[in-house]
Protein backbone atom coordinates (compact mmCIF):
# COMPACT_ATOMS: atom_id res chain seq x y z
CA UNK A 1 0.00 0.00 0.00
CA UNK A 2 1.31 3.30 -1.10
CA UNK A 3 0.03 6.12 0.94
CA UNK A 4 0.76 9.52 -0.79
CA UNK A 5 -0.19 13.47 0.80
CA UNK A 6 -0.73 16.63 -0.51
CA UNK A 7 0.46 19.28 2.23
CA UNK A 8 -1.31 21.71 -0.06
CA UNK A 9 -4.75 20.69 -0.84
CA UNK A 10 -7.86 21.22 1.05
CA UNK A 11 -8.69 18.01 2.36
CA UNK A 12 -7.15 17.29 5.66
CA UNK A 13 -3.71 14.89 6.05
CA UNK A 14 -5.76 12.31 8.35
CA UNK A 15 -8.86 12.43 5.56
CA UNK A 16 -6.34 11.79 3.02
CA UNK A 17 -5.01 8.67 4.62
CA UNK A 18 -8.03 7.44 5.80
CA UNK A 19 -9.28 7.51 2.17
CA UNK A 20 -6.53 6.18 1.07
CA UNK A 21 -6.53 3.21 3.18
CA UNK A 22 -10.36 2.32 2.40
CA UNK A 23 -9.85 2.53 -1.10
CA UNK A 24 -7.01 0.20 -1.05
CA UNK A 25 -9.30 -2.16 0.59
CA UNK A 26 -11.74 -1.49 -1.82
CA UNK A 27 -9.68 -2.15 -4.17
CA UNK A 28 -8.09 -5.70 -3.05
CA UNK A 29 -4.68 -4.05 -2.25
CA UNK A 30 -4.95 -4.56 1.21
CA UNK A 31 -7.38 -8.53 2.27
CA UNK A 32 -8.62 -8.87 5.63
CA UNK A 33 -5.91 -9.52 8.16
CA UNK A 34 -3.06 -7.58 6.14
CA UNK A 35 -0.87 -5.44 8.34
CA UNK A 36 -0.64 -1.51 7.92
CA UNK A 37 2.34 0.21 8.40
CA UNK A 38 2.99 1.60 11.92
CA UNK A 39 1.87 4.83 13.00
CA UNK A 40 5.61 5.75 13.39
CA UNK A 41 6.72 4.18 10.50
CA UNK A 42 3.57 5.64 8.03
CA UNK A 43 4.73 9.32 9.48
CA UNK A 44 7.88 8.40 8.67
CA UNK A 45 7.52 7.72 5.12
CA UNK A 46 4.79 10.23 4.00
CA UNK A 47 6.55 12.99 6.11
CA UNK A 48 3.90 14.28 8.82
CA UNK A 49 3.50 14.35 12.85
CA UNK A 50 2.49 11.01 14.01
CA UNK A 51 -0.65 12.52 15.53
CA UNK A 52 -2.48 13.00 12.39
CA UNK A 53 -1.74 9.31 11.08
CA UNK A 54 -2.62 8.33 14.97
CA UNK A 55 -6.27 10.74 13.68
CA UNK A 56 -6.55 8.60 10.77
CA UNK A 57 -6.22 4.96 12.16
CA UNK A 58 -8.66 5.93 15.41
CA UNK A 59 -11.37 6.94 12.84
CA UNK A 60 -10.31 3.42 10.94
CA UNK A 61 -10.60 1.42 14.08
CA UNK A 62 -13.67 3.16 15.11
CA UNK A 63 -15.54 2.38 12.02
CA UNK A 64 -14.19 -1.12 11.98
CA UNK A 65 -11.68 -0.67 9.06
CA UNK A 66 -8.23 -1.64 10.72
CA UNK A 67 -8.50 -3.59 14.23
CA UNK A 68 -5.30 -3.22 16.72
CA UNK A 69 -3.93 -7.01 17.88
CA UNK A 70 -0.98 -7.04 20.72
CA UNK A 71 2.17 -8.16 19.16
CA UNK A 72 0.39 -8.15 15.18
CA UNK A 73 -0.07 -4.19 15.10
CA UNK A 74 -2.75 -2.13 13.27
CA UNK A 75 -4.85 -5.23 10.91
CA UNK A 76 -7.54 -4.75 8.08
CA UNK A 77 -10.48 -5.66 10.11
CA UNK A 78 -12.91 -8.75 8.74
CA UNK A 79 -16.11 -6.04 8.67
CA UNK A 80 -17.35 -5.94 5.32
CA UNK A 81 -18.16 -2.58 5.16
CA UNK A 82 -15.30 -0.48 4.61
CA UNK A 83 -17.69 2.77 4.51
CA UNK A 84 -19.84 3.44 7.07
CA UNK A 85 -23.10 5.06 5.68
CA UNK A 86 -22.21 8.71 6.55
CA UNK A 87 -18.88 8.34 4.28
CA UNK A 88 -20.20 6.34 1.60
CA UNK A 89 -22.98 9.36 1.32
CA UNK A 90 -20.55 12.01 1.19
CA UNK A 91 -18.12 10.29 -0.98
CA UNK A 92 -21.64 9.79 -3.32
CA UNK A 93 -22.03 13.66 -3.14
CA UNK A 94 -18.33 14.67 -4.20
CA UNK A 95 -18.69 12.36 -7.04
CA UNK A 96 -22.21 13.70 -8.26
CA UNK A 97 -20.91 17.35 -7.96
CA UNK A 98 -18.66 16.87 -9.66
CA UNK A 99 -20.77 15.73 -12.81
CA UNK A 100 -23.68 18.06 -11.83
CA UNK A 101 -21.00 20.94 -12.10
CA UNK A 102 -19.56 19.98 -15.46
CA UNK A 103 -23.25 18.90 -16.92
CA UNK A 104 -24.34 22.52 -16.04
CA UNK A 105 -20.99 23.79 -17.27
CA UNK A 106 -21.62 21.84 -20.57
CA UNK A 107 -25.49 23.70 -20.84
CA UNK A 108 -27.32 20.79 -20.09
CA UNK A 109 -31.02 21.04 -18.27
CA UNK A 110 -32.17 19.35 -15.42
CA UNK A 111 -34.09 16.55 -17.11
CA UNK A 112 -31.46 15.77 -19.73
CA UNK A 113 -29.06 15.67 -16.80
CA UNK A 114 -31.50 13.00 -14.88
CA UNK A 115 -32.41 10.93 -18.08
CA UNK A 116 -28.84 10.58 -18.90
CA UNK A 117 -28.30 9.28 -14.86
CA UNK A 118 -31.25 7.16 -15.62
CA UNK A 119 -29.65 5.49 -18.83
CA UNK A 120 -25.82 4.90 -16.87
CA UNK A 121 -27.75 3.66 -13.84
CA UNK A 122 -29.79 0.84 -16.02
CA UNK A 123 -26.45 0.75 -18.28
CA UNK A 124 -24.96 -1.01 -15.16
CA UNK A 125 -28.12 -2.67 -14.18
CA UNK A 126 -29.50 -0.34 -12.00
CA UNK A 127 -32.57 1.02 -12.13
CA UNK A 128 -35.98 2.56 -9.54
CA UNK A 129 -37.05 -1.90 -9.58
CA UNK A 130 -34.00 -3.10 -8.54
Amino acid sequence: MQIQVNTGGNVPLYRQITDQVRQAIAAGQLQVGDAVPSVRQLAKDIVVNPNTVAKAYAELVRDGVLESQQGRGMLVSARKNVYTKAERLRRLDQALDVAISEAITLHFEMDEILQRMQQRLEKVGLSRTS
